[in-house]
């Protein structure tokens, strides 16, 4: 990965969004819920007042409005503060 976040901030690589079908119908692209769960790709080093306790590969709850968005190499992903994430799924 050539994307390296700085101080306390992770990127994270979000889970597919879901395709559901109502009665045949195909949801568009832009109606679909944007996911809330992804997976750690790259962490910051921390600062001096927060130490990093997420690590690559951690699968991560965050919040609906939580990060930048930003596209690499046709990806997309998620830069966003270690305390914008909730949850680590276990």
């Amino acid at each position: 990965m050539s994307i390296k976040p700085l101080g306390d901030r992770v990127l994270i690589e979000p889970a597919p969004a879901e395709t559901k079908t109502v009665g045949g119908i195909i949801i568009p692209d832009t109606a679909k819920e944007k996911p809330l769960q992804g997976t750690i790709v790259a962490v910051g080093s921390g600062t001096k007042d927060e130490e990093m306790v997420l690590k690559e590969g951690d699968i991560v709850l965050y919040g609906k409005y939580a990060g930048t968005e930003l596209e690499h190499e046709g990806k997309k992903f998620l830069i966003m503060r270690q305390n914008d994430v909730v949850a680590i799924l276990k």
